[in-house]
């Protein structure tokens, strides 16, 4: 039982690499499709929205057919349909056939995104403790190997189609071959009792779905939060700090790394003292590090808060998943898809409301903003003390690391 269950649990981090480089791989060929298509900046970012719309559209299809199917149909499926559609963008030759590429990759991602992420549910209930965050912190680690496979390809000569084909149907292949690792379903509640399959009287005091949806809510406003860092942070250095592009960059990752190393460390924080505190402590360390952000005349001050904010933000939306996901086992995948959806929109908001406030005041002060945001998730976590955590800690000695 414990080798089948590190094999699921091993399945799943390669699923998440493999969204993850699936993603890095578009994104780093942007600027190579961008000018193969003759387009502008601002029409490539209209077509951008294009794809969140197909991720979202995907992710509401895809948690139903998790439910109803098995994660161990629906996550293979979605992961070959993602690699078989990677090449589509780098194929379109006018702004048309990349608009419909990227409806249809974005569906296919978000797919995935989804039903990976019920399988995590999954994973983590059979083991009795937090494991939600590690398996985030691979998405990031497929994004660096995307980068890494680009530059390499692209140094050889090789075409931006070749390489998105190449990754495409390695892709494909890593997904078929890792399926037979995949749990078949969810953990069968007749082997655990009838306790974990009846909702705590708090869960049905609220109702779990207004429950998921104030989770979902949540998931919005810490995802806002993050896309308005991936896409302002150096420019936030630039513009108001007076950094050169090159130390700008640095921003974004610093940012990035401090979220991937939270992530890697995330469950042990929350075996320890649970998911509603991480959540809570989380979002106050963000509000604190982009209010320096906001504030700062320095330059270090800059990075730091950078920093903190990324560690913050790091164990937010794992706890959320895994919240919801453990909502209502039946409907895991439904549950995750509304959560995931909500906080896709707030992900793509992000970066236009930041935007649309620097009309109004500097770029720096729209980042308070982002602190209320934060403080707001901090004052709602208390949404998670029903499930505290989704995973009892006194089942952790269940499963073994």
């Amino acid at each position: 039982m414990e080798r089948s269950l590190l094999g699921a649990r091993v399945a799943t981090y390669v699923y998440f690499v493999l969204c993850g480089t699936l993603m890095g791989a578009w994104v780093v060929h942007i600027p190579a499709v961008e000018e193969r298509v003759g387009v502008s900046h601002a029409t490539l970012g209209g077509l951008l929205v294009l794809l969140g719309l197909g991720a979202f559209a995907g992710m509401q299809v895809a948690g139903p057919l998790t439910d109803r199917l098995g994660t161990r149909v629906v996550v293979p499926a979605t992961a070959v349909l993602c690699g078989a559609s990677l090449v589509l963008p780098g194929l379109a030759r006018d702004p048309w056939t990349l608009a419909g590429a990227l409806l249809v990759f974005g569906a296919c991602n978000g797919g995935l995104d989804v039903s990976m992420n019920a399988h995590a549910v999954h994973v983590e209930k059979a083991y009795g403790r937090p494991v939600m965050s590690g398996f985030h912190a691979t998405f990031s680690v497929g994004g660096v190997l995307a980068a890494l496979v680009a530059a390499g390809a692209t140094s050889a000569g090789a075409s931006p189609v070749v390489t998105m084909a190449a990754i495409g149907a390695a892709s494909i292949v890593i997904a078929l071959v890792s399926v037979r690792a995949l749990m078949p379903a969810a953990p069968a509640t007749e082997e655990t009792g009838s306790e974990e399959e009846t909702p705590s009287p708090a869960v049905k005091g609220r109702g779990s779905g207004g429950r998921v949806w104030l989770l979902a809510v949540l998931a919005l406003m810490v995802m806002l939060c993050e896309g308005a860092a991936n896409d302002w942070s150096a420019l936030h250095l630039r513009d108001v700090l007076g950094a050169s592009t090159s130390t700008a960059a640095f921003a974004y990752g610093t940012f990035a790394a401090a979220m991937t190393i939270g992530r890697l460390l995330a469950d042990r924080v929350v075996t320890r003292f649970g998911s509603m505190a991480v959540l809570r402590h989380g979002a106050i360390m963000a509000a604190v590090g982009i209010t320096l952000v906001a504030l700062g005349p320095w330059m270090w001050a800059a990075f730091a808060g950078w920093a903190l904010f990324g560690l913050g933000l790091s164990g937010t939306v794992p706890q959320l998943f895994s919240a919801a996901g453990h909502a209502d086992p039946k409907a895991a995948g439904a549950n995750v898809s509304r959560v995931a959806g909500l906080g896709y929109v707030g992900m793509l908001a992000g970066p236009a409301v930041i935007g649309w406030l620097t009309h109004v005041v500097a770029l720096n002060h729209t980042f308070v903003l982002l602190t209320l945001l934060c403080v707001t998730t901090a004052v709602g976590a208390g949404v998670l003390r029903t499930n505290s955590d989704a995973v009892p800690r006194s089942e952790t000695a269940g499963v073994g690391r």
